[in-house]
């Protein structure tokens, strides 16, 4: 820990100072619809989960068909894969380009489902207030067409499965879509078992309740009986702000305390003007900003300029801004505890006096554990000339307040990606990089998918609980003035937030391949304490004589240390003529027979992920998992079922993307030269806790799928190149 100046490293130290030198076990994790009705639980940290975003992107590192219609494998003419899982896990949502690709096969331990949309019976006639179908299993607001999107079918439906889950595209044509689903180590305490999902499940009314209050007030009335339960209390005020002046709205010092909500209320006069300040908050005394945000940015838009005169410009389930004649209400609801004390700042930024900004905090008692409990950061970055061929780096908290590990969670972004009305920029990809890991365990499709859209939302302005397009006229001729020109749009994340241990890379291409000129502004939402729950505690290099000696690895079967030279998944090889990206040689082996090694714990563990470097041009690689305990003096006990890894797909895809709607598919062949792939297992904890070494055994179990029927299958092979070793761990 630093010295001589206060962090969030010292106040995380306030985190935990509250708690017993011994912490006990993380809290349970919200599963399923629980993730909904606990919402107020969105800063715990999720010890044991994990969270992986598929796509149908352009595995060359591209934008052929705009990331679409890039299959894992083909089964048969009307079951293209786009995904395909084996484990247990909980998918939290999926989003279609409108209807093209339904009826989409869910396959559910086994079990084949069908959903389709109104539109999937004729295509080429869509339907008008589309729906899925069937719709009591896919009800609004968990689930949203086109029609309402401007290009997208969206649900956020929780889709839980307990050994297996794959999905398949029945038509090809234009088949887009990203999709997030999350793990859990085995044996981690989840506020209710994975029980497999069916099709005539729907889901509960309460849930569906509480999304459908997007937009309103989310908090009881503090004189109300649940407000009195809670212990709601409120600190309000009136401020004005002359130009280049900072005011303190509020410091608190009632602590530990969670800040319920943070509301605005301004002239309609001073909106755009007040949309410029800048909102700054700081935790527990640290000398940095968590929230430094522009005040419109932060609440989900990228102006308050309102140019179709609507109520809600945002209409979002965790932040809203409302007009009425005059004036403009602005609501957060985002949970925010602190230890020690909060300070609330605003900057006028603007050229003109704000004279009129009416302010409430409402706030209530912290009854959540303090040691598992992460600070609420909105972390503003300003990127006026994008590097050609590289992504913006939206956040890297590994950089933040200070450096350092952080844990906790990624749970919205909200963004301007066009000063100039400009939308062809919105072919650019975001990438996440959580944990060391070199591949993205969240790789998309476009920049305006992940805003809920499609096609550019056909330059039309929408807003919904977790996805929008607020601001911006559908091109620079249809502008009314330059604030109108300003295109911004956000993504928040609830059930389907991503959590890390250690680190988190947030990054998004700026353009097909990295090449837009425009100027981007980008928050991201996160909860993070400046602790690690993820720790590395030993790695083995296949190859290496010295490191698979070190671990007694053994793979009789195996072939020797072969070369590969090649990339992970980071963007563009190549631009104007420019190395980007490099090719860089490891060493590793294949084998299609049984590996073991040794691999060092930290023994309070709460589990384990062991991460592979492999080599992605074997298909679906699979193997059985086993673990033994280790003795101090290296017997070696009883190996024990730790469950399946399996890797589908591999560098080679289908490309199907007819021209027609209903044409037949295609088999179009494509291998890019992205081999090396970083993958998870999440190893049960009932096998690593109180266990400072385990041996670990993998056995290699071929899957036969062919790539498309017909086509003969290629060499199968287990490979690996580097097996890293993680604890999960208190904080």
């Amino acid at each position: 820990m630093r010295t001589g100046r206060i962090t969030l490293a010292t106040a995380s130290a306030a985190l935990l100072l509250a708690c017993l030198a011994q912490a006990s076990e993380p809290p349970a994790i919200p599963v399923g619809l629980d993730a909904y009705r606990q919402w107020a639980s969105w800063p715990c940290l999720r010890i044991g989960e994990r969270a992986y975003m598929r796509s149908t992107y352009d595995r060359r590192g591209g934008n052929e068909g705009a990331d679409a219609s890039h299959f894992l494998y083909q089964l048969a003419e009307d079951k293209n894969v786009v995904l395909d899982i084996q484990g247990p896990g909980i998918l939290y949502f999926a989003r279609y380009n409108h209807w093209h690709g339904s009826p989409w096969h869910y396959e559910v331990d086994g079990v084949e489902y069908l959903v389709q949309e109104t539109s999937t019976a004729h295509p080429n006639h869509p339907a008008p207030n589309s729906t899925f179908l069937p719709e009591s299993a896919f009800p609004n607001p968990l689930a949203w067409t086109w029609s309402s999107t401007r290009g997208a079918d969206l649900t956020w439906v929780p889709i839980a499965f307990e050994r297996s889950f794959r999905m398949a595209y029945s038509r090809t044509h234009y088949g887009t879509g990203y999709y997030i689903y999350d793990r859990y180590v085995p044996g981690t305490k989840l506020s209710q078992p994975i029980r497999s999902w069916n099709i005539q499940a729907r889901p509960s009314e309460d849930v569906l309740e509480l999304i459908a209050k997007s937009g309103a007030d989310l908090l009881p009335a503090i004189g109300s009986s649940q407000g009195r339960k809670l212990g709601l209390k409120e600190l309000s005020g009136t401020n004005s702000l002359s130009p280049g002046s900072t005011t303190t709205l509020a410091i608190l010092h009632e602590a530990p305390t969670m800040v319920r909500a943070l509301d605005f209320h301004i002239p309609s006069d001073e909106a755009t003007a007040f949309g410029k300040a800048r909102l700054r908050v700081f935790w527990d005394g640290s000398r940095f900003a968590s929230i430094d945000a522009p005040v419109a940015l932060f609440f989900g838009a990228g102006t308050f300029y309102n140019r179709d005169q609507r109520e809600y410009l945002v209409k979002a389930f965790p932040v809203h801004v409302r007009f009425d004649k005059a004036s403009v209400a602005l609501a957060c609801y985002f949970p925010m505890p602190f230890v020690h004390s909060a300070r609330f700042e605003l900057v006028n930024s603007a050229e003109r006096a704000l004279n009129r900004i009416e302010w409430r905090l409402r706030f209530a008692p912290c009854r959540e554990s303090p040691a598992y409990l992460a600070y609420f950061h909105a972390t503003y970055r300003d990127h006026p000339h994008p590097e050609p061929g590289r992504d913006l780096v939206l956040l890297d908290t590994r950089q933040a307040e200070g450096g350092g590990d952080w844990s906790g969670q990624l749970v919205g972004m909200s963004w301007i990606f066009s000063g100039r009305a400009v939308l062809n920029t919105l072919e650019g990809d975001p990438r996440f990089f959580f944990d060391d890991s070199q591949t993205p365990q969240a790789q998309g499709t476009g920049t305006e998918e992940w805003g809920g859209g499609g096609d550019y939302w056909g330059g039309k302005n929408m807003t919904l609980p977790f996805a929008g397009h607020p601001t911006g006229a559908p091109s620079p001729k249809a502008a009314k003035c330059p604030e109108d020109e300003i295109e911004s749009a956000y993504r928040f994340l609830l059930a389907d937030l991503m959590p890390f241990g250690r680190n988190a890379v947030i990054r998004l291409e700026h353009g097909g391949r990295d090449q837009s000129t425009e100027h981007y502004q980008t928050l991201i939402y996160w909860y993070g304490l400046n602790r690690p729950t993820l720790v590395k505690t030993d790695e083995l290099k296949i190859g290496d004589k010295v490191s698979e000696h070190e671990h007694d690895y053994v793979s009789p079967d195996a072939s020797p240390p072969y070369q590969v030279t090649s990339r992970y998944e980071w963007g563009v090889d190549t631009l104007n003529g420019r190395t980007i990206y490099p090719a860089s040689t490891d060493f590793g082996r294949k084998t299609q027979g049984t590996s073991e090694f040794t691999l060092k714990l930290e023994p309070r563990n709460w589990g384990v992920l062991l991460r592979r470097k492999l080599d992605y041009q074997f298909p679906n690689q699979r193997a059985e998992v086993y673990v033994a305990a280790v003795t101090k003096d290296g017997a070696v006990g009883r190996f024990e079922p730790a469950g399946v890894w399996y890797t589908a797909g591999s560098s080679t895809c289908v490309y199907s993307n007819p021209k027609g709607e209903l044409d037949p598919a295609r088999h179009v062949v494509e291998t890019s030269n992205r081999r090396f792939r970083d993958d998870e297992f999440l190893v049960p904890r009932w096998l690593t806790r109180h266990r400072s070494r385990i041996r670990v055994r993998v056995r290699f179990t071929p899957v036969t799928i062919p790539l498309y029927p017909g086509r003969p299958l290629p060499e199968l092979a287990w490979t690996e190149l580097r097996y890293d070793a993680y604890c999960f761990v208190s904080p």
